[in-house]
């Protein structure tokens, strides 16, 4: 180490002395009182070093004797920059009097892709009692293909392990496995946060925008605001903090508390195994691990979102008596944000065709004029129907009830109806009053108003009271887009002109400024009667509402990350795949969750509030755009929308792009279905199932079940088989649903087939599988270990005998044990030896990997 040529300590077992040639790797290890030691150890050069094709490597091992050299062995080989030459050394020696064989000395080159015919023979028997880990990284470079530009910008830090097992038929295979952290992890929950602000900021101002009140709403206004204002300025200091963040793209699992960092999933990593077999196409398997989306730094002693959305909903009926508001449920309140995202985005789509039809109109084609028209009425039609539901109706008309003067004009209106003028009567039973009373016998104002009201009569607020309006609107302006609709079609009939005259083009002038005056004044008054919708259900949360929706948007940010992972991953590995391009296109993904926790104590509002997380994602569709540049940043997926719509684009370099079917080109979005199955295996669950309640998980996996199977029904419907993924093994999707029906509804204690049917049928139907546990870390390296190994046995003949061995070699020594080390800094699985008592058998890890650690 003082040699002035030595270059520097990569690890406590290997160093480098940088001579011009050759390089000389010195690994230094103690292995003593094993008769078939073996020591693993990865080495890669540092990226400043001048290694070359041409740069000798000497790879030197020592065997040595109370301190005297016994044997020597070097070996001499280029650094190959296209393919990665893996190193097997296997230490063996003989009996002192010559009598029997312990081991052999056994040093041998591989490439990566490529295995010679006859390596077995290099193997003794002895030899075979392990499965060796051939190679490890740390900078994931083994295989272009699992790295390249679009991999790279997403997908960091990678991990890399290589393993050679046996086949059934005496063949070598070779494994390897790549776990790597994902930019997505904080990116797309600081995106999230802003569109929050944006949106809770936008809403501030809906609220203002609702005009003069009487003093009982403008103070619950107040009220609403201040508690906005609040959540804001909350989720500008939690964006500030993560701003300041550098180092690890992941949260570690001993961070999951911290509440600075509630909006980031924990210990997101992203797994690919990767099977290379002889004169056979390579295989890979992905799997994105991630810890439960859970709100750990608020705790699970009342539950989590299932069971506190439930209890909020029956107590907010009792507030909305108390603060005088009328009861919308949840079904309402998401209709209301509905049809305000609608307003918002279709009556500036329709001002600026309408504008167009003026332009093209001017030219002498009339087929694009025609055309221009045909997309006008079509979205005119969307706008009139979204603004006909019952809902906007009685909003207008309780908007109307809560204006100053509304008291008096009752008082006034006392003998046309006795409800209203009933001073006993609270502003809410006034409010269904006034909804109650537009269905039946109108009044002597809305009786004057049976003929038609054209476009051009639109009510003013400073001529019309809400009430009046409610009434002219709906029974008259919507009609009037159309009539106004009907008059642009057809005056005159454009079918046959074929050039536009001055004078009709002045004409239509004056209908088409007629129609974007009505859109706009009928969209600004539909907007603020579902702003006080809105104001009405803000105004009986409480502040239980608002830790509620810290709550969910929380959740919702971890779920949102861990999906958007997935599909990226998913996307990147089928650009080459047109069965795959066509299925996501067509009927879109399937995403499976897989969850390991218990019905138990905390964990119980850990899968509460996990359930909610991922039925939210419902509410997200994908876009595949077009990156700017092929630069990591320009390939960073986006994220835009409201609370009750996200969509997420994911960037592609031009030709990655260019290759993709025109539906998907154009933008079409793209629906990804998520399903959620638990099964607990932990001790915990073995008391749940005994003493406890798992009605929860029985509910979960039934209800995600039927979702699962209607998923199939639409993907058998739309797309062939063909575009599904070949497996070796013949049981086909359909018997394996039958399969997983059955036991979702058999009453069997911790029944992981569950699990293993919905990863396979996942699988099977070209979908994103996630695993989750508390932390991503224990439980979930055991399912991910076995479901691994499982898919070698069955699609790729790994010899059963050697099942269990290669199952040991993956947990002891494979990327999920580097997972422990990068959370807790030691390389230990928090488990006891009582607890694995009550695991499944395949659940369990080897002697010597597990203990006591603070996880």
């Amino acid at each position: 180490r003082d040699a002035p040529e030595h270059s520097g300590m990569l690890a406590d077992s290997c160093w480098f002395i940088h001579r011009p040639h050759p390089l000389t790797l010195c690994l230094f290890s103690s292995l003593q009182g094993s008769r078939d030691p073996m020591f693993l150890t990865g080495v890669s050069f540092p990226p400043d070093w001048p290694v070359y094709s041409e740069t000798l490597i000497k790879l030197s091992v020592y065997g040595e004797n109370n301190g005297h050299q016994q044997t020597t062995l070097s070996f001499m080989f280029k650094q190959d920059v296209d393919l990665c030459v893996c190193v097997v050394v296997s230490m063996c020696f003989r009996t002192a009097d010559d009598s029997a064989t312990v081991g052999t000395v056994v040093v041998s080159r591989m490439k990566m892709g490529e295995i010679e015919d006859g390596e077995v023979d290099h193997f003794t028997t002895d030899m075979h009692q392990k499965c060796t880990l051939v190679y490890e990284s740390s900078h994931g470079s083994v295989n272009d293909k699992d790295n390249g530009p679009i991999m790279n910008a997403v997908f960091k830090n990678a991990v890399c392990k290589v393993y050679r097992f046996q086949t059934v038929d005496s063949k070598w295979m070779l494994v390897r496995e790549q776990m790597a952290e994902c930019t997505l992890s904080f990116s797309i929950p600081k995106q999230l946060i802003a569109l929050y602000i944006q949106e809770d900021t936008c809403r501030i101002q809906e609220l203002k925008d609702l005009g003069e009140l009487s003093p009982h709403w403008d103070n619950l206004r107040k009220d609403v605001i201040s508690r906005y204002d609040q959540i804001i300025k909350e989720y500008q200091d939690t964006l500030a903090e993560l701003e300041k963040l550098t180092g690890p793209l992941f949260k570690p699992s001993c961070s999951k508390g911290q509440k600075y960092l509630e909006f980031i999933p924990i210990n997101l990593h992203t797994q690919r195994m990767r099977v290379m077999c002889p004169r056979k196409t390579d295989s890979f398997y992905d799997v994105v691990t991630v810890g439960a989306p859970a709100a750990h730094s608020q705790g699970f002693k009342n539950g989590g979102l299932q069971k506190l959305l439930s209890k909020y909903e029956s107590e907010k009926k009792s507030h909305s008596t108390a603060y005088q508001c009328i009861y919308y449920p949840p079904e309402q309140t998401a209709k209301a944000r509905e049809i305000l995202c609608v307003v918002s985005q279709l009556q500036p789509h329709i001002s600026a065709l309408a504008d167009q039809l003026l332009q093209t109109a001017q030219q002498s084609s009339s087929q694009p004029l025609r055309d221009v028209l045909k997309s006008l009425e079509e979205k005119t039609e969307q706008f009139v129907h979204a603004l006909k539901d019952e809902l906007v109706k009685s909003a207008l008309l309780a908007l109307h009830a809560a204006r100053p003067g509304y008291v008096s004009k009752c008082q006034s209106s006392a003998q046309s109806s006795p409800a209203r003028a009933d001073p006993h009567l609270s502003t809410a039973e006034k409010q269904h009053s006034v909804c109650n009373n537009v269905d039946g016998s109108q009044t002597p104002r809305r009786e004057s108003r049976e003929s038609p009201v054209h476009s051009d009569s639109i009510p003013h607020h400073k001529e019309y009271d809400e009430e009046e309006w409610a009434s002219a609107s709906l029974h008259g302006n919507h009609a009037s887009l159309g009539v106004g609709m009907h008059n642009i079609g057809f005056f005159p009939d454009i079918r046959y002109l074929p050039v536009a005259t001055v004078v009709w083009w002045d004409e239509l002038a004056v209908l088409v400024q007629s129609l974007k005056k009505c859109v706009a004044e009928v969209a600004e008054r539909a907007r603020r009667s579902v702003s006080f919708v809105l104001l009405q259900e803000a105004a009986c949360s409480t502040a239980q509402g608002l830790q509620l929706q810290q709550r969910r948007d929380a959740v919702f940010s971890q779920a949102l990350a861990a999906l958007a992972c997935g599909f990226a991953m998913r996307l990147y590995a089928g650009l080459e795949d047109k069965g795959f391009l066509r299925q996501l296109h067509a009927v879109g993904l399937v995403a499976q969750f897989e969850s390991l926790l218990s019905t138990y104590s905390e964990e119980i509002g850990m899968l509460e509030d996990m359930e909610v997380g991922i039925s939210d994602l419902h509410r997200v569709t994908f876009r595949i755009t077009e990156a700017a540049s092929e630069e990591a940043v320009s390939l960073q997926p986006t994220v835009s929308g409201r609370r009750d719509h996200y969509t997420v684009e994911v960037p592609l370099p031009h030709h990655a792009f260019q290759a993709l079917p025109e539906e998907l080109r154009e933008g079409k979005p793209l629906r990804v279905l998520p399903v959620l199955f638990n099964v607990g295996i932990n001790e915990q669950q073995t008391i749940a199932e005994r003493f406890g309640d798992i009605s929860l998980q029985e509910r979960i996996n039934q209800k995600n079940f039927e979702i699962l199977e209607g998923y199939y029904k639409s993907l058998t419907d739309t797309v062939p088989s063909e575009c599904l993924p070949c497996f070796q093994t013949q049981t086909d999707i359909k018997e394996l649903l039958d399969t997983l029906g059955q036991n979702v509804v058999t009453k069997k204690r911790k029944n992981v087939e569950i699990l293993w049917l919905a990863g396979m049928i996942c699988r099977r139907m070209n979908g994103i599988r996630l695993t989750s546990c508390k932390s991503a870390k224990d439980r979930t390296s055991m399912s991910v270990t076995l479901e691994q190994c499982s898919l070698l046995r069955d699609e790729h003949q790994l010899n059963k005998d050697y099942f269990v061995r290669a199952l040991d070699c993956m947990r002891r020594e494979g990327c999920r044990i580097e997972n422990v080390q990068k959370n807790i800094k030691c390389r230990k699985y928090a488990f006891n030896m009582l607890q694995l008592m009550a695991f499944p058998k395949y659940y369990r890890p080897p002697e010597g990997t597990y203990g006591k650690v603070d996880s």
